[in-house]
């Protein structure tokens, strides 16, 4: 607050004259200026020294963070490595590892972060460059050389070994956000364990942390094939699963079906027929994430349009199995001079040309089949017997609507013979 005042009574010109008013613990400042040109305050001046302050401060701090451990005495230094070392057997210092307040370790160090202060390239320039015989006894004890060089190098190293151990069938790059480098990991360089690799890659995409202003960088991580945006390669990998869902699992639809549904349930299995990289996949789980939580479509309106494209409704399983039992009714209504009365085994039928091969393509046409190929095998008889006996399809908002639907098509609530059912409510 204090270097605040202090520059704005330096951009205050020299001629104004002031009146300071201190009251109950806050400052006003009153001004009369001389003349019309300064009694305007310069405030694009004021925010820019402010700013360079604040950068000064920053940069500052900065040094102070980076020059603290320089002047730490090679023989301290060595001491508290063979003491870490006979602890934990290596000096594959966790980077956050802060020195306890134990009588192991010299009172100087307690709480200091020892991964900063050792593997730190000034102090090394300082204490161990010009030394031989320092160099050989740092070697002795296993001092990580690797873990002097800058951060980004170690990080690039470990993803390009991420990614051969853990390669994905379309040679993209993604790191899991929880992913560390475990110690003692041979597959991985002995400077990288307990890297957070997931955690570096997260503030690379999110941040820019690490490639900020070096293209070349950018240029490395493309040709690994990293994922820049989760949420599109995620979305894309839904897309393709329920396509093959389509074409492998709901054997009743066809390309031209209007409705692409997926029970919530739904696991894909460690099948051949579907890829490996989506064994496991919680397909219908998924499904039911994107209508009721907009999962990957919120603000992304051509996203929506896709899965519309593909018959995915947003209207929940429920609501789309009511769409195929109206349909199939109406159509059923239709056909029997508008009367609903449907005999509990009834199942749409497909085409006959379907059932019996010795039927000619020449003397039937689809378009004459009344049912679209979506509702082939649909168990509408048991269907509106649940709606009779269970009340299903008609809880909640929608209810009284879809009673007025069935009256209208001519259902049969109390059908003559059949056991009791329950009667229609209103």
């Amino acid at each position: 607050m204090w270097l605040g005042i202090f520059l704005l009574l330096l951009l205050i010109p020299k001629s104004s004259q002031f009146t300071t008013c201190i009251s109950g613990g806050k400052i006003a400042y009153l001004a009369r200026l001389s003349t019309k040109q300064s009694h305007v305050c310069n405030l694009t001046s004021l925010c820019s020294a402010r700013t360079e302050i604040k950068e000064s401060i920053v940069s500052n701090n900065n040094k102070k963070r980076s020059n603290q451990f320089i002047d730490i005495p090679y023989a301290s230094a060595v001491e508290v490595l063979r003491t870490y070392k006979s602890i934990k057997g290596d000096l594959a210092i966790p980077r956050q590892y802060i020195v306890p307040s134990s009588n192991l370790f010299s009172q100087d160090w307690h709480g200091i972060n020892l991964s900063k202060a050792i593997y730190n390239m000034k102090w090394w320039q300082n204490h161990v460059a010009s030394h031989s015989d320092r160099v050989a006894e740092l070697n002795s004890l296993g001092f990580l050389w690797d873990r002097l060089q800058p951060e980004w190098n170690l990080i690039l190293e470990a993803l390009m070994v991420f990614k051969l151990l853990y390669p994905s069938l379309d040679g993209s790059l993604l790191v899991p956000s929880a992913f560390v480098i475990p110690f003692g990991d041979n597959d991985f360089p002995q400077a990288t364990w307990g890297l957070h690799l997931g955690n570096q890659v997260y503030r690379i995409r999110s941040r820019h942390d690490f490639i900020r202003g070096k293209p070349d960088r950018i240029v490395q991580l493309n040709g690994l094939r990293f994922v820049w945006d989760v949420s599109e390669y995620n979305f894309q990998k839904v897309v393709r699963a329920i396509s093959l869902y389509t074409s492998l699992v709901d054997q009743k639809k066809s390309i031209n079906s209007k409705i692409n549904r997926v029970p919530s349930n739904f696991v894909i299995p460690q099948d051949s027929n579907w890829p490996k990289d989506l064994w496991g996949f919680p397909l219908g789980m998924k499904c039911c994430a994107i209508r009721t939580k907009q999962l990957y479509v919120k603000n992304h309106p051509q996203r929506k349009e896709t899965l519309q494209n593909m018959g995915f409704l947003f209207l929940g399983n429920s609501a789309v199995g009511w769409l195929e039992v109206v349909h199939a009714a109406a159509i059923y209504s239709e056909l029997h001079d508008k009367t609903l009365s449907v005999p509990q085994a009834f199942i749409v039928p497909k085409p006959p040309i379907l059932h019996h091969s010795n039927t000619s393509l020449n003397t039937f046409h689809f378009s004459d089949w009344p049912w679209p190929e979506y509702l082939w095998g649909l168990p509408l008889g048991q269907r509106l017997r649940d709606v009779r006996a269970k009340k299903r399809y008609l809880t909640g908002e929608s209810a009284s609507s879809r009673i007025a639907q069935l009256d209208a098509l001519g259902f049969e609530w109390n059908p003559k013979r059949g056991r009791s059912t329950l009667r229609k409510t209103s």
